[in-house]
């Protein structure tokens, strides 16, 4: 359990039976009334972002998330192929839970969050920056700048 004292971006929490990371956080603290925390959430299955006011004090259940280097390996009917660099495992992952999905190549190494209890596959996040090579673009014409 975490009160909301212990918040920070990119922490996951579940809430309602869903679990959220916090995209971002801040503490009010007005002149009249009681303290409260403004957060921005955003749901790992369905990536929406909400709003939400918590009460300071208020506890949420901590979700304890691991982070794994994978390998992109290949795309099938089963989704995106990637290998543990570590164990040499492989796991298809659906393209719902990869973020730029489009911008994903052979080889390319994604960082896996992973459920620490249950051991199921939360997200994949790309690398913040890759190299891509325009293969065809159609004629530039005056005037189209």
């Amino acid at each position: 359990m975490a009160t909301t004292a212990d918040f920070r971006n990119g922490m996951c929490i579940d809430l309602e039976g869903q679990y959220y990371f916090i995209v971002e956080f801040l503490h009010v603290k007005p002149g009249k009334g009681a303290a409260f925390v403004r957060t921005k959430l955003k749901n790992v299955t369905t990536g929406r972002v909400l709003e939400k006011t918590f009460n300071s004090g208020v506890r949420v259940d901590e979700v304890r998330i691991e982070r794994r280097p994978f390998q992109y390996l290949y795309q099938d009917d089963m989704g995106y192929n990637f290998m543990n660099t570590e164990t040499f495992e492989q796991i298809p992952i659906p393209a719902e839970q990869i973020e730029g999905v489009q911008f994903l190549k052979e080889g390319d190494l994604v960082e896996v969050q992973i459920h620490s209890e249950s051991g199921t596959i939360l997200t994949a996040e790309m690398p913040t920056h890759v190299v891509l090579q325009v293969t065809y673009t159609e004629p530039g014409i005056k005037g189209d700048t």
